[in-house]
């Protein structure tokens, strides 16, 4: 179910496939769905035209930048990228036994996708490193986040306010927005928010015919 083209599979710590190797696997899919050829799909996400053959063959390294603007080129959620947890029953997540997506100044673990009717959510651990911001264009859904540790700004479409622990915050993630740890690290908890058929400009999927 998870080869890839060359016939190697990466494993994660948890025992199931790496990041890499479902990045890989899902990402053909979706071009293929979307019928988008390399030479498109880099125009529309501004990632080079190798870079993506190598994320598609499992080979490449992929970042935090690079997803979200997979996510938005694609108009898919982002967990339709990356999951590829089992639904139902207990499920407990280890903060060890997970992946790293790491950004300019964000580590991402993703650790659940629950889907509800038409609604899905993406579950992260967040960690807001202060080296440096971490922005985004925008992508579809909206975004909460409930701080835990530390003081975080978040800037959303020129807008900029400060949390501290406890503090939530949400907001449409259309918008161009950024995290900036002011005192780091900042420990937070990330809820994406998304209509099952949404896309970037808020009108939804149209049906693909046979």
């Amino acid at each position: 179910m998870y080869a890839l083209p060359n016939g190697r599979q990466n494993v994660a710590e948890d025992g199931g496939p790496s990041i890499r190797d479902m990045l890989a696997v899902n990402l053909r899919a979706a071009r293929a769905t979307r019928g988008l050829s390399l030479s498109e799909l880099s125009r529309r996400s501004g990632i080079g035209k190798a870079t993506l053959s190598q994320l598609e063959a499992g080979t490449g390294n992929p970042t935090i930048e690079t997803v979200f603007s997979l996510s938005r080129a694609l108009e898919v959620a982002i967990s339709d990228l990356l999951d590829h947890r089992p639904r139902g029953g207990l499920t407990v997540v280890r903060a060890a036994d997970v992946e790293v997506l790491r950004g300019e100044g964000v580590d991402l673990r993703p650790l659940r996708r629950i889907e509800a009717e038409n609604s899905v959510f993406e579950v992260y651990d967040q960690l807001v490193r202060g080296d440096a911001p971490q922005r985004s264009q925008g992508h579809v859904g909206v975004e909460h986040t409930v701080v835990q540790t530390g003081e975080l700004r978040v800037e959303v479409a020129g807008r900029t306010v400060d949390l501290g622990p406890g503090d939530y915050v949400a907001f449409d993630a259309r918008e161009p927005h950024s995290y900036t740890a002011v005192s780091a690290p900042v420990h937070s908890v990330l809820l994406l928010q998304y209509r099952a058929d949404e896309r970037l400009d808020g009108r939804p999927h149209p049906v693909l015919q046979d």
